[in-house]
């Protein structure tokens, strides 16, 4: 048995991967404008998504605050000697890297 949602697919919502046009469009009207209601972003930005939607594919790939690559050495240094103190007690590991 699969997991279902109890939502109902709203009519001219997009679902999938997102296009090039698209993450253009949602990079381009969150840099101009500030943040406001995901909700009512996609009719604003003229995006055919939900909120929801915009809202993650923002805060997980558009974001150019997201820190990408490897770990630097002193990053790892800090991981290693938490994880030495504390185990594998990852909220507090998590609340120190913060």
């Amino acid at each position: 048995m699969g997991r279902q949602s109890n939502a109902v697919a709203s009519p001219g919502i997009r679902r999938g991967p997102w296009t090039p046009q698209e993450d253009k469009k949602l990079f381009a009207f969150v840099q101009q404008h500030v943040h406001g209601s995901w909700r009512s972003l996609p009719q604003k930005a003229g995006l055919q998504r939900c909120g929801k939607s915009c809202r993650l594919r923002w805060r997980n790939y558009l974001n150019p605050d997201i820190k990408r690559g490897n770990f630097s050495l002193q990053e790892d240094q800090t991981i290693i000697l938490l994880h030495a103190l504390l185990g594998n007690r990852q909220l507090i590991a998590k609340l120190n890297l913060n």
